[in-house]
């Protein structure tokens, strides 16, 4: 894509999708910049470095796909968990289908009504994270978002919140197109935990900018939908203060593509993050996970863990980076990106990389693909266990890394009884 298609390309997002009129005079000069950003940078191409392995051409077309709206008999993930709900229906925001916005420890307005305000402690996140997450690789879509997003959520946790907040994203039209932006401020010594289920729209553009602040906890679940033929691309921008925790871990079946990337700055002493992912693909699928932690503290650790399962020509992509600024003595920085092909036709792409600029540092990464252990297979199979049954044991087996970076365990034997459900019926 050459320079002035790039900017023309940029141009017709924006004409695409406008910018909202509400806002604030803050929230506006937000939107303002970001959109700047947007035409700066035009829109993504292959040419870009890290859009290398993922072809942009469906997110930047002018009309989303077709997608018939899937029907399951199974309960959606985390039914069963008692959590404080709020629904979009094709990008919107939907009462009807919501818990009160209230709780105890939480503070929770619409996106809207944040911006609409003259002072709003989201005007030092909103956009703010998400230029910052910029530099050095950037980000179009991110940008997009935040500029003409008018759908989300703003929640600030005070105190440790006894119950999650799921935000549950349904699809009514086969042709919906949404763009949905989320700001979370944990205070300091407040803990979060926020789900993620469904899959939106048709194609579907999510930001989500988290501030924790010190001492504060963030644990974050998202199970992506099932519609096959759906388009995502998905960004969080998170900042770390000193003390924090930060927990992320998606779940994805199926998807034609979709685009997960993940921006953390940590920026105090004695900080955990960690950003995990389960991917299970067959047939058309690309499966593209993004990541970028930055360490800038004194003692903090950061953790990758990405595991994908591949079939039928799917394809897998993981592009990770553990940037380690001079003053990041003591950093602990692990990351881990693995492949299981369960045919010759199946892809996993990856480029892990460790940039550092401090002397007394623990960082490793590794990356492997492969097929399923035949040795192993007719260990199982020799004591009873049938071909099709010892596939799956190993392949939750191999999953099984990432999900237990999960902070807790009820909500990760959620996760291991659908990835149960999913390859018995594969």
């Amino acid at each position: 894509m050459g320079e002035v298609k790039r900017e023309n390309a940029a141009e017709a997002l924006l004409a695409r999708h406008g910018a909202p009129r509400q806002g604030s005079e803050w929230a506006q000069a937000a939107r303002r910049a970001a959109r700047g950003r947007v035409l700066a940078m035009g829109a993504a191409g292959r040419r870009d470095e890290y859009w290398r392995y993922t072809n942009p051409a469906a997110l930047n077309a002018n009309d989303a796909p077709d997608v018939e709206i899937l029907k399951l008999d199974e309960t959606p993930v985390f039914d069963g968990v008692e959590k404080l709900l709020i629904t979009f229906v094709d990008g919107v925001y939907a009462p009807e289908h919501s818990d009160d916005l209230s709780g105890e420890g939480l503070e929770i307005s619409t996106l809207a009504e944040a911006l609409g305000a003259d002072i709003h402690w989201a005007q030092d996140v909103f956009g703010v994270l998400e230029s910052n997450g910029q530099t050095p690789v950037k980000r179009p879509f991110a940008a997009l978002n935040t500029a003409t997003a008018g759908q989300g959520v703003v929640i600030r946790a005070t105190g440790k919140v006894s119950k999650p907040v799921a935000l549950r994203y349904c699809r009514e039209k086969t042709t919906s197109e949404a763009l949905i932006h989320h700001v979370i401020r944990v205070e300091s010594g407040a803990d979060l935990t926020v789900l993620e289920n469904g899959a939106g729209a048709a194609r579907l553009n999510t930001v989500m900018e988290v501030d924790v602040a010190e001492g504060g906890a963030f644990h974050h679940l998202r199970a992506q939908g099932r519609d096959h033929a759906r388009l995502a691309t998905t960004a969080i921008f998170a900042r770390l203060a000193a003390e924090s925790h930060f927990k992320s871990f998606t779940l994805t079946v199926n998807g034609k593509l979709t685009r997960n990337e993940v921006v953390i700055d940590i920026d105090g002493d004695n900080t955990k993050a960690s950003v995990a992912g389960a991917s299970l693909g067959d047939g058309d699928f690309l499966h593209d996970d993004t990541i970028f932690i930055t360490h800038d503290a004194v003692n903090c650790e950061s953790r990758q863990v990405f595991k994908k399962v591949l079939k039928n020509g799917a394809t897998g992509v993981f592009q990770g980076k553990i940037l380690v600024q001079p003053d990041a003595q003591k950093t602990d920085g692990y990351q881990i990106s693995q492949g299981l092909l369960l045919d010759e036709d199946s892809n996993f792409l990856a480029k892990p990389e460790l940039e550092i600029y401090a002397d007394d540092v623990a960082c490793s990464h590794g990356s492997t693909c492969g097929a399923v252990d035949e040795n192993a297979m007719f260990y199982l199979m020799s004591r009873g266990v049938p071909r099709k049954q010892a596939q799956n044991m190993m392949i939750l087996a191999f999953l099984d890394d990432a999900i237990q970076e999960i902070e807790s365990e009820t909500l990760a034997e959620d996760i291991r009884a659908r990835l149960l459900g999913w390859t018995e019926r594969h």
